[in-house]
């Protein structure tokens, strides 16, 4: 029997049975056991013992309780002294027998006990003893479960509730989506008319899935239809319905679905809902928590009433590792794919969180968008507030165009290492590196222009870098234009060979980048006359670094890895071909960069003479 089971099962008992026995075991302790172990304390006797005890003079003291008719009185016997009773006699003669004997006595002055001091001693105070202990010992048994304050509130879901919008998220906030946010208006249009839908018998939706890589802004998408929507916003992440116990993953869907149903309409969020909507393997029995969590969310997707006005969002950047059960419809209906931005898209965000600072007013948006292609939401937040940062640090008030194309240099290859100085060697020969990469990108047809090109060391690891920005966006690479990038790629190493004859491990990134694009261009885009058409690797997680298998037998390994070499092989010649045909301008910039450290596309154009 799991937790679960346990939990579901019905109490043999109800809680106040237990506080009628605690109530009942105070009783006792107040009224029987404590007066009868006072009492077994202390020694009854007759009164002629009494006398004769005085009369020997071992009495110490005596005390008179005339309420109780009562003697008490104590006897050295040795080194040790004992307490005892006795009755009270008509004897008058005892006062001169305890005055001879030099005993103190009195008798007891009649005082009425406070009944409050009474109730706090022999109630209120045990009863708190006894509170502040099971609260103690049940946050000990929590901590040792692992579970902190919650841990023993089994089967609550703990979804952040953000009612009636309290983030303050629009549409107007997310930019460089347009396409994600006209197909969730739909449903923000749903939620404050659904009787339009229901006249045409039209139903809408249960669940959308927002599909995308790091940083685009799936949350913020589903945040901002809750905004729109006015309504109630659930948000959980797929890793808090994982437990330890089997069962609660379950009771946590449970609980969160019967809440939204409770404040219908609303909007329920799972982030990151691969983490309990992976595919079910055949493994027959065991009893697996994350199966047992997607079944319940399965079953609950189906048995809610969409008309209520319950809508589900989901994110996750692996779609390919879910369930195919999850996405049919009638549960995840609609996916919603929120891909990193266009030239537009990230115009648009850069001006969004451009409000948010001080800028300057002649900032050209358009080229720092250029020069950040390929760049998420995300990352253009941190670009603008880089700028910002840097503003700061320079005592201006206000951010400018150099800020914000530092602050991408910044984000691509980090910040200037200021610690690090090069060697006069290494100096000349990084600025020779980069001029070769500058010098064979401008001589090929097919290449984007040089913007900048630095030998300042960056924390990143880079000793300098040649940045390229294409005048306008394209997302179709013929076979000459990715050659032409492979033998980029190379000509850093060429300018080595051909002015030091020898290499260093300077184009270390360089082999990387051109190896991985010339095998991408053998295996998966079909740009070789030997395997044609045929897809020889397999892509797994396009939006999480989109890493590559191969699918082909031994034999087709060691011909892909020949065709490799041969294809880099044959780029990094027409580098070095490039460079020697335009030795003396290859001279010429690499001076002027050796001196200057940072040469503009400006200024190697007009060197270049072009």
């Amino acid at each position: 029997m799991d937790i679960e089971e346990l939990k579901n099962k019905k109490p043999k008992r109800p809680v106040m049975f237990y506080y009628l026995i605690a109530f009942g075991i105070l009783m006792l302790l107040n009224f029987l056991i404590v007066p009868w172990l006072t009492e077994r304390s202390i020694k009854e006797t007759t009164y002629s013992e009494f006398i004769s005890q005085v009369d020997s003079g071992r009495v110490k003291q005596v005390e008179v309780q005339h309420q109780t008719y009562t003697i008490y009185y104590v006897v050295r016997e040795g080194k040790k002294e004992q307490v005892c009773k006795t009755g009270i006699m008509d004897d008058p003669e005892l006062l001169k027998r305890l005055d001879a004997k030099g005993v103190d006595y009195g008798a007891e002055i009649p005082k009425q006990q406070s009944p409050f001091l009474a109730l706090l001693l022999t109630w209120i105070l045990p009863i708190v003893i006894f509170i502040v202990i099971g609260n103690i010992l049940s946050k000990k048994m929590a901590k040792s479960m692992g579970g902190g304050p919650g841990a023993m509130m089994f089967g609550k879901s703990n979804a952040k509730v953000y009612v009636k919008s309290a983030t303050g998220i629009k549409f107007s906030d997310v930019a460089g989506e347009d396409e994600a946010k006209e197909l969730l208006t739909e449903i923000v249009d749903y939620l404050h008319h659904p009787e339009m839908y229901r006249d045409i018998g039209a139903q809408m939706p249960k669940g959308a899935l927002l599909v995308g890589p790091p940083g685009t802004g799936k949350t913020l998408l589903a945040k901002a239809v809750a905004g729109e929507a006015n309504v109630p916003f659930f948000s959980i992440s797929g890793s808090e319905f994982v437990e330890m116990f089997v069962g609660m993953g379950a009771a946590k869907v449970r609980d969160l679905f019967q809440q939204a149903n409770e404040k219908a309409p609303c909007i329920v969020f799972i982030d990151e809902i691969d983490t309990i909507g992976k595919k079910r393997d055949g493994n027959i029995g065991g009893n697996d928590e994350r199966e047992q969590t997607l079944n319940q969310l399965l079953t609950e997707m189906d048995g809610f009433d969409g008309s209520k006005g319950v809508v589900i969002l989901a994110a996750t950047n692996r779609p390919d590792s879910l369930d195919p059960a999850l996405l049919r419809p009638g549960r995840f209906d609609r996916r919603i794919p929120v891909e990193l931005p266009d030239l537009q898209g990230r115009e648009e965000i850069l001006k969004v969180h451009a409000k948010k600072i001080k800028i300057a007013d002649n900032v050209d948006f358009n080229a720092i968008a250029k020069a950040a292609s390929g760049a998420s939401g995300a990352e253009l937040a941190n670009i603008v507030n880089e700028a910002a940062l840097r503003a700061v640090r320079d005592g201006r008030r206000f951010a400018n165009q150099a800020d914000m194309e530092e602050s991408i240099e910044v984000v691509i290859a980090g910040y200037q290492k200021k610690n690090r100085v090069l060697s006069e060697k290494e100096k000349l020969i990084v600025a020779y590196h980069e001029i070769g990469h500058a010098l064979v990108a401008a001589k090929q047809s097919h290449s984007a222009p040089v913007h900048k090109i630095t030998i300042i060391p960056r924390t990143s690891g880079a000793l300098g870098y040649t940045m390229q920005v294409d005048e306008e966006e394209h997302f179709l690479m013929s076979r000459e234009e990715l050659e032409n990038k492979i033998a980029t790629f190379t000509g850093g190493r060429a300018a080595e060979e051909l002015v030091f004859h020898s290499i260093t491990t300077g184009a270390s990134n360089d082999i990387e980048q051109a190896t991985k694009l010339a095998r991408g261009m053998i295996t998966r885009f079909g740009m070789s006359d030997e395997f044609d058409m045929v897809a020889m690797e397999t892509v797994s997680n396009q939006y999480l670094g989109g890493d590559a298998s191969l699918a082909c037998s031994f034999e087709t390994q060691t011909l892909i890895d020949r065709k490799v070499v041969e294809l880099v092989r044959k780029q990094h010649e027409k580098a070095t071909q490039i460079l020697q045909e335009n030795v003396m301008k290859l001279h010429e910039l690499a001076k002027y960069l050796y001196e200057n450290e940072t040469i503009t596309g400006e200024e190697f154009m007009k060197i270049l003479g072009e």
